[in-house]
C-alpha cells in the first residue's frame, strides 16, 4: 500500500510539473477488498454523516479529521473511536493532515467558501475526493475545481446524494420516456418551515478552541459573531449562497438531469427578506428565479419558516407536461394526468422512496476508485454545472434584471456589473488556487 501510493503521488505531481492535463489512473490497481483510508476536512455537520457513510461500507478506516474548532474536532475523534474502535489523528490545518502518509481520499465538509483550496492541494496530492455540496461558492472556483480534477485524474464525488437514490433515478427515467408528452417548464422549490428567523445578536469573543481566522481563511476579516458560524454560515454571502445553493443544488440538479439540460440561456430573480426583514441573515428568505432554455422555462422558489410549497411537498420537482406532470421529491414520485374525467394518460400512484440514498451514494464513490471504467453519479462535472447555475440565479437576485449567459466562455453577456461577481477576492495570504 505505501508504495502503491507514494508512486501514485509522485506520478500526480510529475504530471502536473509538466503541465500534462491529465495524470495517470489512481487506483487502478485496487483490489475490492483492499482498504481504503480516508482523512475529513470539517467535521461538524455534513462531513460527519459523510464520514460515518463511509465508515459504513467494508474495508474502510478514517485515519484522521481535522476541524478548526478544538470542541469539534475532539467530540468527532471521540465519535469516530466508537465507530472502529480506534481513534484518528486530529489536526486544525488541513494542509497537515494532507502531509499524512496512507491516506486514499478526503472527505471536505467544510462551509462553502472552504472548498476550492483544500479540494485543489488534495488533488494535488493524488488524493480522491468526496465534496460536499454545492461544490463551492464562486463560479470561477468551480472552474478551478473542474480543472484540478481533470488535469490530476481524481475520482470525485460531490454530496448531491440524490443521484444516487433509486426512487429519484425511476422518475428520471419515466420524464425521459417521453410519456409526459412535451414538456413545457419545470418547477423546483424548497420551501422549509423548520428553519426560522435567526435573532440578531451581538459581536462576542471567539470561543475557546476555535482558531477563528483560519475558519474566514480567504473570505473578509469579520468579528466573530455566532451567526455566521457553524451552521447559520449558509445564510451569510461571504461563506454560502442561502437557500438558493443549500437546497438549490439538489432539487435544480434532478430538474437539470429531466431535462438532459445543462446552462441557460438568461436568467431573471427577485425576492427579499419578506418574512424576516430584522433577523440576521443576509440572504432572502424568499426568493424566485426563472430560466430560460430551449423550449420550455424553470423556475426556482424558496420559502423559509412555511412549508407550503407545490403539490403539497414542502420540496420538489415539477415537470410539467402536455399529457400530465411528474413530481418527486425526498418522500418518492408520480403522476398526475391532465385531462380531468378523460386523461390523457394513466395516473402513477406514489412510488416512495426508501431513504438510502447517501449509503448508495458513498458505495458508489467507493465503487468508482475499486473501478475506474466506473463514473461517479455525481461528477465533478455534473456537480459544477448545478452549483453554477445556481449561482446564476443568486447573481440575477443581487443585479436585479435580465441576465444572458454565455457558458462557452464562462461569463455574461454585455454585463460587467454581473460579470464581477463571478470571481472571489480571497483575503491574503490565502490565494486562489491556479490550474
Amino acid at each position: 500500500m505505501t508504495n502503491r501510493r507514494s508512486f501514485i503521488k509522485k506520478s500526480a505531481l510529475a504530471t502536473a510539473a509538466v503541465g500534462a492535463t491529465a495524470s495517470m489512473p489512481l487506483a487502478s490497481c485496487m483490489g475490492a477488498n483492499e482498504k481504503l483510508v480516508c482523512g475529513l476536512i470539517g467535521a461538524k455537520g455534513m462531513g460527519f454523516s459523510d464520514l460515518q457513510a463511509f465508515l459504513r461500507q467494508p474495508n474502510t478506516e478514517c485515519a484522521a479529521i481535522c476541524d478548526v474548532d478544538e470542541n469539534v474536532l475532539n467530540q468527532r475523534i471521540a465519535d469516530t473511536e466508537k465507530i472502529q474502535g480506534y481513534k484518528p489523528k486530529g489536526f486544525k490545518d488541513f494542509r497537515k493532515l494532507l502531509e499524512e502518509p496512507g491516506i486514499d481520499l478526503i472527505i471536505i465538509g467544510t462551509p462553502d467558501h472552504w472548498h476550492c483550496i483544500p479540494f485543489v492541494n488534495a488533488a494535488q496530492e493524488g488524493k480522491h475526493i468526496f465534496c460536499e455540496k454545492p461544490l463551492a461558492n464562486y463560479i470561477e472556483e468551480l472552474n478551478i475545481m473542474e480543472r484540478a480534477a481533470k488535469r490530476y485524474g481524481n475520482v470525485v464525488q460531490v454530496g448531491q446524494w440524490q443521484r444516487s437514490d433509486k426512487h429519484w433515478q425511476d422518475a428520471v427515467k419515466f420524464v425521459h420516456s417521453g410519456a409526459l408528452g412535451k414538456i413545457r417548464s419545470v418547477r423546483t422549490w424548497s420551501y422549509q418551515g423548520w428553519m426560522k428567523s435567526v435573532p440578531v445578536v451581538p459581536d462576542s469573543e471567539v470561543p475557546a478552541g476555535v482558531d477563528y481566522d483560519f475558519w474566514l481563511g480567504p473570505a473578509p476579516k469579520r468579528p466573530f459573531n455566532k451567526n455566521r458560524f457553524h451552521f447559520t454560515f449558509r445564510w451569510f454571502w461571504d461563506y454560502a449562497g442561502g437557500m438558493m445553493t443549500d437546497w438549490g443544488v439538489h432539487i435544480i440538479d434532478y430538474a437539470l438531469f429531466g431535462m438532459n439540460a445543462k446552462a441557460p440561456k438568461s436568467v431573471m430573480a427577485m425576492g427579499g427578506k419578506f418574512a424576516y426583514p430584522e433577523d440576521a441573515c443576509e440572504t432572502p428568505d424568499t426568493q424566485q428565479a426563472l430560466y430560460e432554455f430551449d423550449g420550455y422555462t424553470m423556475l426556482w422558489d424558496h420559502g423559509i419558516g412555511i412549508d407550503g410549497g407545490y403539490y403539497g411537498r414542502s420540496h420538489g420537482v415539477g415537470f410539467v407536461g402536455n399529457n400530465g406532470t411528474l413530481v418527486v421529491d425526498r418522500g418518492g414520485w408520480e403522476v398526475i394526468p391532465e385531462g380531468g374525467d378523460n386523461p390523457a394518460m394513466e395516473r402513477v400512484e406514489l412510488q416512495k422512496g426508501d431513504g438510502q440514498g447517501l449509503n448508495n451514494h458513498m458505495k458508489n464513490f467507493i465503487d468508482c476508485i475499486k473501478d475506474r471504467d466506473k463514473v461517479p453519479n455525481t461528477s465533478i462535472e455534473i456537480a459544477a454545472n448545478t452549483a453554477r447555475v445556481c449561482h446564476l440565479g443568486n447573481i440575477a437576485f443581487k443585479t436585479g434584471r435580465r441576465l444572458y449567459w454565455d457558458a462557452d466562455n464562462s461569463k455574461f453577456i454585455g454585463d460587467d456589473d454581473a460579470n464581477s461577481y463571478l470571481v472571489p477576492q480571497y483575503r491574503a495570504p490565502w490565494e486562489l488556487p491556479k490550474v
